[in-house]
């Protein structure tokens, strides 16, 4: 009885073979290693990477402090937007401008302004052969809690321990708190007492220099105050006391009392609140004749209203 012819599986011929008519056992035949992709050898050529020339160099350079100084550019323009209020033609206030315009929170713009702050005082006053500077808002962010004539201290010492590189957050907290430590003041201020703010780098008192307050609560390193648009708690570097006597400090504390009242009237008119910012800012513990009519015409209106 005849089999049925036997069936081989042939192998398959390099990509490269256009020819069919191979015999059947040429075509069977293992595939030789020059042909076999497992044992090929390859042949890599080294490339030789050139040095930069120095204009290559010099714009590398260039380049490397655009990056670093993002966040510096960032908040000398927002300082600009926000002294100019260039953005009064489309929002109210600063704080809705940034939020809207770039997704910041109500916090950060003014992070930013400072520490473009910061940053312009470490160039200024940090020792020459300390090249490294900041590269984000963040790492520097401790530094607000120094004076400007600490900061620098304060970043030369995070810069030394980080062995001469961009020291992160943490490292940059930790030289300031060994400062902090170190400079300890005493707490002096007293309940009732009446201060002068001083803003120095806090944006939020940005407009209130000047102004006096009343202490409602003292801390260790800090006090809140009352001032004539609401509370704040201030580190002790942001007030100076204006050595009121004690009669001078009472009458300061019920002229307090009545802005404050009068401030949180919801029917409040624009003029009525100008006067009420303008007792706010007095540099003396004292109203005159007129000061005392306009404050007491403001009282009246208003409780006929209520």
């Amino acid at each position: 009885m005849n089999q049925p012819p036997s069936r081989r599986r042939k192998k398959a011929t390099p990509a490269a073979s256009d020819d069919s008519t191979l015999p059947n056992d040429l075509a069977e035949e293992d595939i030789s290693p020059q042909e076999n992709p497992a044992l090929a050898t390859i042949d890599v050529t080294a490339v030789e990477i050139p040095e930069l020339t120095e204009q290559e160099q010099s714009d590398r350079l260039h380049l490397e402090r655009r990056v670093e100084r993002a966040f510096f550019e960032a908040g000398k323009a927002l300082t600009e937007l926000r002294d100019r209020r260039l953005y009064r033609s489309t929002h109210k206030t600063f704080e809705d401008y940034c939020r809207e315009r770039f997704g910041f929170s109500r916090r950060q713009p003014y992070h930013l302004i400072e520490a473009a702050v910061i940053f312009d005082n470490l160039v200024e006053k940090c020792e020459r052969n300390v090249h490294i500077l900041p590269t984000n808002e963040w790492q520097i962010r401790p530094l607000s809690k120094l004076g400007p004539d600490i900061q620098p201290e304060a970043w030369e010492q995070a810069v030394e321990s980080a062995n001469g590189k961009v020291p992160s957050h943490r490292i940059v907290k930790d030289a300031v708190q060994r400062i902090i430590e170190r400079t300890k003041v005493p707490n002096t201020y007293q309940l009732g007492e009446v201060c002068q703010i001083l803003v120095k780098d806090n944006p939020e008192l940005r407009g209130k220099g000047g102004c006096w307050c009343i202490v409602s609560h003292v801390g260790e390193f800090s006090c809140t105050v009352t001032m004539w648009d609401g509370e704040y708690t201030l580190r002790i570097d942001h007030l100076k006391p204006l050595n009121y006597l004690e009669s001078e400090c009472q009458q300061m504390q019920l002229l307090c009392d009545h802005i404050n009242r009068l401030r949180n009237h919801e029917n409040l008119e624009e003029a009525a609140h100008a006067v009420l910012k303008h007792l706010g800012e007095l540099k003396r513990p004292y109203l005159t004749e007129f000061e005392e009519e306009l404050l007491n015409f403001i009282e009246e209106k208003y409780s006929l209203q209520g």
